[in-house]
């Protein structure tokens, strides 16, 4: 075994708490949370960041090495990638998100991101002569039942970027000045920091992703996020929170598990707020529809489909629920969910 100094380290293996200087071996694993070392082969003008497991961004630059861990994404305005079945030093895989996560690239959104970054594996991150996976350190494991009785807030929508972080972030802002006790969680997605440490900047005390259970992304069957929900709100529960704002990523017909999320009894039972997320009209009907249907209603809706009066006034009229955009309304939006559902 040979040891590598790192230029950089990505966010995604966070919890392990890499060392710049780290053991390196030739036998690579090939599988979801694996940690390789890899060579960047390419300078890239655009989706050529990477988040450091401060939260910092870094741009990635040509010859850089750097620790990512294997994992895949199924983005509709990103990359469509998947750990390898087989991986070897030399081989190319390219980064998949910002986080670090890395994987086979296959379908590539090139009006919104380009090409995926190419990086040589160089091998695989040991430590105490141990093969590194991030599930070596996770923070709590998956769950059947959930036993928590902390009221939920859920922010849910139709498809990346449609304003749920902002939306969560700003629930999570009023429940601070409100004097309330919040912990916030992302439960789907792929692995970042970015949207967790929004929450934290905003006063959620205890924060949690899916990372936190081990996992690079929830894009791998519906068991895996229902049991990584359940085990999230049990672990953040334990702090004994006021409330509990968990932001969906992706959107509840994406391949990230959000609406077998939303489908369980248990999680529904807990559901005492529930804010839908649209980039129209169109969107938010359906998102309304869906989550009607499951028995995950809304109570609201935000995102850009209520950017001005005339989405707003559609909602009123045709949903029959309260529309604010929380980047401008966020003190409107939590007033309102008081008077409807939030517990006194």
């Amino acid at each position: 075994m040979n040891t590598i100094m790192l230029d950089k380290i990505g966010s995604a293996t966070y919890n392990l708490d890499l060392d710049q200087e780290i053991g390196m071996s030739d036998a690579v694993v090939a599988e979801e949370g694996a940690v390789v070392i890899v060579e960047v082969l390419e300078d890239k003008k655009t989706y050529n960041q990477l988040e450091l497991p401060s939260g910092r961004l870094s741009t990635l630059k040509k010859g850089d090495i750097v620790a990512v861990a294997l994992g895949n994404r199924r983005a509709l305005k990103g990359f469509v990638g998947s750990v390898p079945e087989s991986l070897n030093v030399g081989e190319v895989i390219h980064f998949l998100n910002l986080g670090g996560v890395a994987g086979i690239c296959s379908s590539e959104n090139l009006k919104e991101v380009g090409h995926a970054l190419r990086a040589k594996v160089l091998g695989a991150a040991v430590r105490d002569g141990k093969t590194l996976n991030i599930k070596d350190a996770k923070r709590f494991s998956e769950k059947d039942t959930l036993e928590s009785k902390i009221p939920l807030v859920i922010v849910s929508g139709t498809c990346m970027n449609v304003g749920k972080t902002t939306t969560t972030c700003e629930i999570i802002k009023q429940m601070f000045h409100a004097r309330k006790k919040v912990s916030g969680a992302k439960l789907a997605g792929v692995a970042a920091l970015r949207d967790t440490e929004k929450m934290r900047d905003y006063g959620a005390k205890k924060v949690v992703s899916f990372i936190d259970a081990g996992y690079p992304s929830t894009v791998d069957g519906k068991e895996r996020p229902v049991g990584v929900a359940k085990g999230a709100i049990d672990y953040l529960s334990l702090d004994c929170p006021d409330y509990i704002v968990i932001e969906f990523g992706d959107g509840i017909y994406g391949e990230y598990g959000v609406l077998d999320i939303l489908k369980d009894p248990q999680i529904q039972a807990a559901i005492i707020a529930h804010i839908g997320c649209a980039h129209d009209p169109v969107g938010a009907v359906k998102l309304a529809e869906v989550c009607r249907e499951i028995g995950a209603p809304l109570h609201a809706v935000s995102g850009p489909v209520t950017d001005n009066s005339v989405g707003c006034d559609f909602i009123h009229k045709n949903l029959n629920l309260p529309a604010f955009n929380a980047l401008y309304q966020g003190a409107e939006l939590f007033t309102c969910l008081e008077k409807i559902c939030l517990q006194k």
